[in-house]
C-alpha cells in the first residue's frame, strides 16, 4: 500500500487482547465510539472499531462514501492492522457492510454478527417517499434529538450517552450523510449475502421500529446459509448503546474468546 493510500484510511482504534478479533462496524449516525460500552466489557479481548468514511474522525476523507467503498475501507483497516482472524460486528447500515465484507470470503473470517443490521433485501417501507424523508433525519441536532427519542430508542438513556448521539449523528459530511437514506439503505444485496459462507448470528431488538423483527426474518435470514437468530428484550434500534451487556453475552456465546474456548473443551487446563 502506498503513503498516500495509508492517509485515506478511516481512523481506527485497535485494542489487542485475546482473540479471534472481534471488529466493529457502526449505523449510521454512530461512530467508533458507538460500541465504547460493548467493548467496556470485552475485558482483555483483541477488539477494533473504526469511524467510516466521512464520519466522526474519518470525516475529512474523501467519496465515494458507497457500502462498496465502505466495505473496501473494512478490509484495508484490516490488513493495516495486521488482523488475520476475526469476527465482523455490524449494526445497522454496518451490518450491510458486514455482509459485503463477508461475501467475499476473506481468508481469516470466522463469522459476523449482524445486529439490527441494515437486512439484504430492502423492506417493504423504503419507498422513495421514506428515503427523502430519512435523508433529512439528522439535519439539526434537534431532530437528531427526536429520531432518537422516538424512533431509534425503546429504553431511556443517560444523559451523556443521549448527547453522544447527537454529537456524532452530526460529525459527518453531507455526501456520507446522505449516502445511506438515498442509495444505501434501498441497495439490494442478496446475491451478496448469499455468497457468505461463514457462520452468522442475527441479533434484533425486541421493540426496534428501524429494523424490526419480522424484517430481519423475511428479508435477511433467508439469504443466510448458516444462521442462529436471537432477540434482545425491551430494547430499540440503538441495541450497542440500549443493551450492551445483552449483546456481549450474545457475542460471546457465538464467538468465544481463545481462553473461553480452552476452558469449555478442557483444553490447554493444567
Amino acid at each position: 500500500m502506498s503513503m498516500s493510500q495509508q492517509t485515506l484510511l478511516p481512523v481506527y482504534d485497535h485494542r489487542p487482547g485475546t482473540g479471534p478479533t472481534l471488529v466493529f462496524l457502526h449505523h449510521w449516525g454512530g461512530s467508533a465510539r458507538t460500541w465504547d460500552l460493548v467493548v467496556d466489557r470485552l475485558v482483555d479481548r483483541d477488539v477494533l472499531t473504526v469511524d467510516f468514511r466521512g464520519w466522526s474522525r474519518s470525516s475529512a476523507l474523501p467519496g465515494p462514501y458507497t457500502l462498496g467503498q465502505l466495505a473496501d475501507d473494512t478490509l484495508a483497516v484490516l490488513a493495516d492492522a495486521g488482523v488475520t482472524d476475526y469476527v465482523l460486528v455490524g449494526h445497522s447500515m454496518g451490518g450491510k457492510v458486514a455482509q459485503l465484507v463477508a461475501a467475499v470470503r476473506p481468508a481469516g473470517l470466522r463469522g459476523i454478527v449482524l445486529v439490527g443490521s441494515g437486512p439484504a433485501k430492502p423492506a417493504a417501507q423504503i419507498t422513495p417517499e421514506y428515503q427523502e424523508a430519512l435523508s433529512h433525519a439528522y439535519d439539526s441536532a434537534e431532530s437528531v434529538a427526536g429520531a432518537r427519542d422516538h424512533v431509534l430508542t425503546a429504553t431511556e438513556l443517560p444523559a451523556p450517552v443521549k448527547a453522544q448521539i447527537v454529537t456524532d449523528a452530526r460529525s459527518v459530511t453531507e455526501a456520507a450523510r446522505t449516502e445511506w437514506p438515498l442509495r444505501g439503505i434501498a441497495q439490494d444485496i442478496t446475491e451478496h449475502t448469499r455468497m457468505i459462507s461463514v457462520p452468522a448470528l442475527v441479533v434484533a431488538g425486541e421493540k426496534d421500529q428501524v429494523e424490526p423483527i419480522d424484517v430481519l426474518r423475511d428479508n435477511l435470514l433467508p439469504y443466510l446459509s448458516r444462521a442462529d437468530f436471537v432477540v434482545i428484550p425491551h430494547t430499540g434500534h440503538l441495541i450497542p448503546l440500549e443493551a450492551p451487556a445483552d449483546l456481549v453475552e450474545a457475542i460471546t456465546a457465538f464467538a468465544p474468546g481463545d481462553l473461553e474456548t480452552q476452558l469449555e473443551t478442557g483444553y490447554g487446563r493444567p
